[in-house]
């Protein structure tokens, strides 16, 4: 695998103060080999679990596992959609998107959570060519996405970080010794 030189951190004009909290969750170092390496973390983290475990629910509201991988792999799309727009100089202003409608159709727990974690590594492969093929100056690239100006590099920082996030949530609230 090609490793780019590290575009550097995303500074706080390149994205919405919202996303903010995703992007301070990336680890300092090359942003791309963090994707990479973020395939075997998440499917090693997910993939012994039990069917009942892949479909818990800290609570009754809250999404199942597989739900949640779900949610990564639509959400990568979509960053990854707006950063292939921006970073090609597409000037269209991007919409927003609500996440519960999308979990919610998806209909998530009827899949294996095997096919969702063979699909999260797919779409995470597909993700990594498009930024390796991007020339340097397309990472300094800015779009309008959700009415805010984005850049290319900060969506990437985006990816990582929405996916920290949840990794987090799920060792905590899910993965995480429950009481009897």
């Amino acid at each position: 695998m090609t490793v780019i030189a590290e575009p550097g951190r995303p500074a706080t004009n390149e994205h919405s103060s919202y996303y903010a909290t995703y992007i301070d969750q990336v680890p300092l170092g090359n942003i791309m080999t963090h994707l990479s390496e973020q395939i075997e973390r998440t499917t090693g983290l997910l993939q012994g679990l039990t069917a009942e475990q892949a479909a818990f629910r800290p609570t009754p509201i809250d999404w199942s596992v597989k739900e949640v991988v779900a949610h990564l792999c639509d959400s990568e799309r979509i960053f990854s959609y707006r950063a292939l727009r921006i970073a090609r100089a597409d000037p269209t202003l991007l919409s927003g998107f609500e996440q519960e409608p999308y979990v919610v159709t998806a209909e998530s727990d009827i899949r294996p959570l095997a096919d969702l974690l063979a699909e999260f590594a797919a779409v995470r492969q597909s993700t990594l060519w498009l930024f390796r093929s991007l020339p340097p100056v397309a990472w300094d690239r800015r779009g309008v996405a959700s009415d805010v100006p984005v850049s290319v590099r900060a969506l990437a920082y985006i990816i990582a970080g929405h996916e920290n996030h949840h990794v987090r949530s799920l060792k905590a609230e899910y993965l995480s010794p429950r009481p009897g």
